[in-house]
């Protein structure tokens, strides 16, 4: 494990750890940021990314939000994106539920972390979710950025124009910047998978009944890639307490899109959890 300071000193912000953990089989890169004031033992924040996403692509929210909230926050690359290993494709049908149910508790374990607080956004937000219904004594609370819970034409249609994106080179140079040589695997791991036959019809409504921890669940009133009718069904799905939150003027990516309001929202849903 290499211990790393934050561009200012750790006595003002805290201190960054990266290190590798083994999780189902495969090296994942893991950054533990500890702000000043945190403890290490208690509730982490753990951020799950996006489907084309990484460590670096949530840029600074996750050292906002611990130091807004004084706690340590755990962020981490999935099999096959940023610093982990390359993914070896076709993923398998039951991918989203491997990343919960065994990376996931994995990571968790070989970092320390024994009580997290999930904070996942599209395709890690679904996979929070399924921990969370997987494992319903072990969350604190759970923040869900435009997860999916059941597959919409919406979000087929948003991938094949994604799939026009990365013909035309643009989205191919993005992902290059933080997935380097894997980028092409990242992209037709998200695509392809979401689009094969197996997930026609996919669902997890029936796991949500088994989710306990409260739950906020955000998402853009233009997401390109799902419709409100998600919310809905998170809402009235899950066990335990559940807020919604339809952010305007705001597509897939609230915490980028729209930051503050996100922010605010995620701050007010923990705070009374964890004083």
């Amino acid at each position: 494990m290499a211990l790393r300071e934050t561009d200012e000193t750790a006595a003002t912000t805290g201190a960054r750890e990266d290190l590798q953990v083994v999780a189902d089989g495969h090296h994942l890169a893991v950054r533990r940021l500890l702000p000043v004031g945190a403890t290490r033992r208690g509730p982490w924040l753990v951020f799950l990314h996006e489907g084309l996403g990484s460590i670096a692509q949530w840029r600074e929210v996750p050292a906002l939000l611990a130091r807004r909230l004084a706690l340590p926050a755990l962020v981490y690359d999935r099999w096959g994106f940023g610093g982990s290993d390359p993914l070896v494709l076709p993923r398998p049908d039951d991918f989203l539920e491997r990343e919960a149910e065994i990376a996931l508790p994995a990571v968790l374990a070989g970092s320390g972390v024994e009580r997290p607080i999930l904070i996942g956004h599209s395709d890690g937000a679904t996979i929070a979710l399924l921990y969370a219904a997987a494992f319903p004594e072990r969350p604190l609370a759970l923040v869900s950025e435009a997860a999916h819970v059941f597959l919409e034409p919406v979000s087929r249609a948003g991938i094949r124009k994604a799939e026009a994106a990365w013909a035309a080179g643009g989205l191919r140079q993005g992902l290059e910047r933080h997935h380097g040589a894997k980028a092409e695997s990242v992209f037709r791991g998200w695509a392809e998978t979401w689009q094969r036959p197996a997930f026609d019809g996919w669902t997890m409504l029936d796991r949500l009944p088994s989710i306990r921890c409260p739950v906020l669940a955000l998402q853009g009133a233009d997401d390109q890639y799902g419709t409100p009718a998600q919310l809905e069904a998170i809402a009235a799905g899950c066990a335990g307490p559940c807020e919604t939150r339809l952010l305007p003027d705001c597509a897939h990516s609230p915490h980028h899109e729209a930051r503050e309001a996100t922010l605010k929202a995620i701050e007010a849903f923990l705070r009374p959890l964890v004083v």
